[in-house]
């Protein structure tokens, strides 16, 4: 173990761990930065697999963090993509009403808009076809705040701006514990390979976010469970169906949005996802099994719950995931034209949903404060869109602990 003690050290390299230590780098500036990620390279798990959607807080709770920091956080990462050169596109979205039981949704959702102090227009369905010809629709809403860029290239600025402040990222680095030495006023942080130690701990490890809390001595009061989403996208000769973002009214009684169909930055177009349980924490692929995931999930008690309650919708999406006819059905709702032959598998991606004991969806970003620690247990969609805002969030709650010395030294030049 080096004598090196870092000021901060953050255990998880996506893109809330990149962004909280860009965040500490410019708020104190000096400071000794440690990003560990257990990838060889940033951003390989929700951060790179995401839809990169800039989301702009139309759906969440009013006066949440999720709903406060995507309407931010959409406006403060278009800003941030513009002043660093990320491509980006303010393409709009359009969600619609496509059977009549639909329509008092919908109009929850504008009103929702409105709460959340986001742009959103009811339009007919001739409108919805002048900006979507293929869509079918009895309403939608216009939502023209969303956009779409790329989550890793993001992530590749942030680290750029870590490391020109100073601070150093350790890849290939699986954190397996760390414990607080209170006479010490630090912890030590145990990696698979190497020991480092710190005087402040920021976990935004996501998917095993919950496993380091714990393991730090935190209970974080909920559980990581693993869903993946399945994706499409539609072949090269059939992208032109889809202009911009198109989503479905959500079932309110279900917490995933159902399949919809997003233009990515690259120009190709994805459909999906479904959410089905994953058996591993980045089981990417169907066979994918990893069996201390997979035990620890069906032992967990809220899981049971959570299944009990959705178990209609969640067999739909079993359904889906087994039955490519089925999960074009579902698409062919939003656009009739879409055909199986126009869909090719691509990637898939997981979502680190933190679930409590009694079977709910944490429904907001949960963090939590410890001695010397700031723990990210929750951080699902839109966490990308606020990733800044979180940033911010964290750097408001963690105190300075460069040592007075250096601060001087600092202060005085």
């Amino acid at each position: 173990m080096s004598g090196k003690i870092y000021d901060y050290t953050i255990i998880g390299g996506g893109i809330v761990g990149l962004a909280a230590a860009r965040q500490i780098a410019t708020q104190f500036p000096g400071a000794k930065i440690l990003v560990l990620e257990k990838e060889d390279s940033p951003a390989r798990h929700q951060t790179g697999r995401n839809s990169g959607v800039i989301h702009s807080g139309i759906y969440y709770k009013p006066g949440s963090f999720k709903a406060r920091f995507a309407r931010a956080g959409a406006e403060s990462m278009v800003q941030f993509c513009k002043d660093y050169g990320i491509n980006h596109e303010v393409c709009g979205k359009l969600i619609v009403a496509t059977r009549e039981e639909e329509l008092p949704q919908l109009e929850t959702l504008l009103e929702r808009a409105g709460e959340n102090g986001v742009p959103a227009e009811r339009i007919t369905p001739e409108q919805a076809a002048e900006i979507e010809p293929h869509v079918r629709c009895l309403a939608a809403l216009q939502v023209k705040s969303t956009g779409i860029t790329s989550y890793r290239e993001v992530c590749l600025e942030y680290l750029r701006q870590i490391e020109e402040a100073g601070g150093t990222a350790r890849f290939g680095q699986r954190v397996v514990s760390f414990a607080r030495h209170g006479s010490d006023s630090h912890s030590v942080i145990e990696t698979e390979d190497e020991t480092f130690k710190s005087r402040f701990v920021i976990n935004c490890a996501g998917l095993h976010s919950d496993r380091i809390a714990r393991a730090s001595g935190l209970d974080p009061g909920a559980r990581i469970v693993p869903f993946r989403g399945e994706y499409f996208q539609l072949k090269a000769d059939r992208r032109h169906l889809v202009k911009t973002l198109i989503y479905p009214v959500p079932n309110p009684d279900f917490p995933f949005l159902g399949v919809h169909f997003t233009k990515m930055i690259d120009g190709t177009v994805h459909a999906g996802p479904n959410a089905v349980l994953a058996f591993a924490r980045e089981g990417y692929a169907k066979t994918d099994i990893r069996w201390r995931d997979l035990a620890e999930t069906l032992a967990f008690p809220g899981f049971h719950r959570l299944a009990i309650r959705h178990l209609g919708e969640g067999l739909k999406e079993i359904h889906r995931s087994m039955s490519k006819a089925a999960f074009t059905k579902s698409l062919q709702a939003l656009i009739p034209e879409i055909e199986a032959n126009d869909l090719e598998p691509c990637a898939a991606g997981i979502r680190a949903q933190a679930l409590d004991n009694e079977g709910n969806l944490v429904d907001d970003f949960l963090i939590l404060e410890a001695e010397g620690a700031l723990h990210v247990c929750n951080a699902p969609s839109p966490g990308a869109t606020a990733s800044l805002e979180i940033g911010r969030e964290i750097g408001r709650r963690i105190p300075n602990v460069i040592p007075t010395t250096v601060g001087l030294s600092h202060s005085a030049l």
